[in-house]
This record gives structure tokens, sequence and C-alpha cells, in this order.
């Protein structure tokens, strides 16, 4: 998959302001400073366009990037130990699952999760939560640049065992630093929407 061409087409909290358009999307997720904005950034090469703060709970929108005129990339705000208002998380938590839970166009989603630490509670229960309403996921160890090599197998090995994945999602090691493991993650894409549209057609 190549990324032609991005931009901010709308940031929004509630379904009657999401985007009404016939296009797929793909859902980024993940706890409060895990790197997901890092991530996006690196992936969509748009260091301007995606704002990356040190303070939890920056990304306080569903932001819906359309990428090459035909796909949304949606950054959900992170979960866990975002230091704002607790009513603002409980609304978050309501858009969030309303829109995984009810989203017709949404392709997959993929999950972020802080190589260094594995698996939070957060993580597990977003996890089973996307497992029960069978959403595709993509998994992405992030900030893999602060482990070492040869922790790697051990670290996926507990990752696969404590999330029960099934032999089909991909788990990509991936670090905005360095750049690695952003081919393979824009591979998955490739695949995730390609196999989506064989499904529909």
């Amino acid at each position: 998959m190549q990324i032609k061409s991005v931009r901010l087409y709308k940031s929004a909290l509630w379904p009657k302001d999401w985007p009404d358009l016939p296009y797929p999307e793909i859902a980024f997720a993940g706890r409060s400073n895990v790197g997901k904005s890092s991530l996006l950034r690196t992936l969509l090469k748009q260091r301007k366009l995606i704002r990356v703060s040190s303070t939890p709970g920056c990304t306080r929108t569903l932001n819906f990037y359309l990428v090459n005129e035909k796909i949304f990339f949606t950054d959900l705000p992170g979960y866990g130990f975002a230091k704002v208002a607790a009513k603002l998380r409980e609304q978050w938590g309501k858009s969030i699952e309303r829109y995984l839970e009810k989203r017709k166009r949404l392709k997959g989603v993929v999950l972020l999760m802080d190589a260094r630490h594995g698996p939070t509670a957060n993580d597990l229960q977003l996890w089973e939560w996307l497992c029960y309403y069978k959403r595709p996921c993509i998994i992405v160890l992030t900030k893999a640049d602060k482990i070492g090599r040869s922790e790697r197998a051990q670290i996926l090995k507990e990752t696969q065992k404590k999330l029960a994945l099934p032999d089909e999602t991909p788990v990509i090691f991936f670090s905005a630093h360095t750049g690695e493991g952003k081919r393979a993650l824009l591979k998955h894409l490739f695949y995730l929407l390609q196999s989506n549209m064989a499904t529909s057609a």
C-alpha cells in the first residue's frame, strides 16, 4: 500500500458528526502515550498534520484522516491513564464503543501496545471486545527500538499467550524512531482492505 495523499477530513466525537462517505475505514486504538500519534506520523509521512504530545490524552476526538482520497484512517482517543476529566473520559468510552460496535464502514483495527510492557488490563479488555464483535485486528508492538533483539521472541510469545491470538492475526514490532515495521504494517493494511473488498463483492 502506497500513501500518496493525506488530509484531516474531520474531527468529531459523536456519530451524527462522523463522515458520511462510502469509504472503508481502519481504526487505530491504544492506551494513552503508547505512541499512536507517532506511528501515524511515520506511516502517513505527515509530521505537521498529526500532533505528538508528551501529555497523555492529547487526542480528544475521533480524527478521520482521508488517505489517497478513498480510505479513512481513524485515530481514536487513547484509553487508560490520561489525566483528563472523568466526564470526558466517559464520553470517549461511549463514543469509541459505539464506533467500534456499530460502524459498518470499519474494516479493521490496528491495536497498539507498548512492546516494553506487554498487554495491559485495558488492552486485554479491548481485545476481548473486538473479538466478540469479530473485528479483524493487526497487533502493533510500539517503541521496539527500546528493547533488545534478544528479548523479542519472549515478548512475542507472551503477547500471543495473553491474548490467545489466532494464527492469522499479524503481530508487528514498530519503531517511529527507526521506521522499523512501517513497510510490514502497510502491507498488512493492504491485505486487510483487499480481503474486505473481496468479501463484500
